[in-house]
C-alpha cells in the first residue's frame, strides 16, 4: 500500500513564500537579478517539491507583486523586499 505524503507547498502562496525566502538568501547578479536555476533547484531537489508547483509558486509571487519574472524566464527579481513576506502565516 502506497501512503500519501504531505505536500508541504500544494499550496501556491506557501510555494511563493519558500521561493521568496530562497530568492532573499541568494546575492543578486547585475541590476538585481536572480537566476532561476539558483532557485528552481534547491526548491526541486533539496525540498523535494513539484515542478507544478514551482510553476504555481512563481506565477503567485508574481501575480502579488512580490517578484518579476523575466519574459525570457531565466530570471527573477525581489520587489518586496523585507522579512514580513517570509514569516509564515
Amino acid at each position: 500500500m502506497k501512503h500519501v505524503t504531505e505536500r508541504p507547498f500544494a499550496e501556491p502562496e506557501a510555494a511563493a513564500r519558500k521561493l521568496l525566502e530562497l530568492a532573499a538568501g541568494i546575492e543578486p547578479v547585475q541590476d538585481g537579478r536572480i537566476h532561476i536555476e539558483k532557485i528552481n533547484y534547491p526548491f526541486l531537489y533539496t525540498l523535494k517539491a513539484t515542478g507544478a508547483e514551482f510553476g504555481a509558486g512563481i506565477r503567485c509571487a508574481v501575480e502579488k507583486g512580490w517578484l518579476e519574472l523575466h519574459e525570457s524566464g531565466t530570471y527573477v527579481r525581489l520587489l518586496t523586499p523585507g522579512q514580513d513576506l517570509l514569516a509564515p502565516r
